[in-house]
């Protein structure tokens, strides 16, 4: 069982540019350990390209330092990286292999499950991180039901 209020979730854009990549991690771990010492010890992440793969890395980092806190991916469906390079691929796997609990809120592809992945990271967390510099998509629709659903949201982006 997730505790809403020790959860923190992040959305974000598939691709972040190059040169911002360093200060957007530096934001990101800045912003993390402020909120683990705020007291947000779960983070759940959709397992997503850019940003999400960013966040994840990021708290599997900070487990050094923390190690109370929790990695927490909520997939979309089972072959979610099934059309993704080798590297990536790799890279998914890897974090697989060292988060503290997966679920999946489908088992098999269908339209629309990534966004029952997003609405399920918003409804369990009371914090959600963000990477959002456009107004329509998959992380604007996130971030939008994210403050109805009145969490504090951080954008990095900002």
């Amino acid at each position: 069982m997730i505790n809403k209020e020790r959860t923190c979730c992040f959305t974000g854009h598939r691709k972040i540019p190059f040169s911002e990549l360093d200060c957007i991690n530096q934001n990101l771990e800045a912003t993390l350990i402020r909120l683990i010492e705020n007291g947000i010890t779960d983070f759940c992440a959709g397992g997503a390209l850019g940003f999400d793969t960013l966040a994840a890395k990021q708290v599997l980092n900070l487990k050094e330092k923390y190690p109370h806190i929790q990695l927490i991916l909520i997939l979309p469906c089972i072959s979610q990286s099934n059309s993704w390079n080798n590297e990536d691929k790799a890279v998914y796997e890897d974090i697989k292999s060292k988060s503290d609990k997966i679920i999946y809120t489908s088992e098999h592809y269908f339209r629309g499950c990534m966004q029952v992945r997003n609405r399920a990271l918003v409804d369990n967390s009371s914090v959600a991180v963000c990477y959002l510099s456009e107004s329509t998509g998959g992380t604007a629709y996130t971030v939008k039901y994210a403050e109805k659903k009145g969490l504090t949201v951080i954008n990095l982006a900002q």
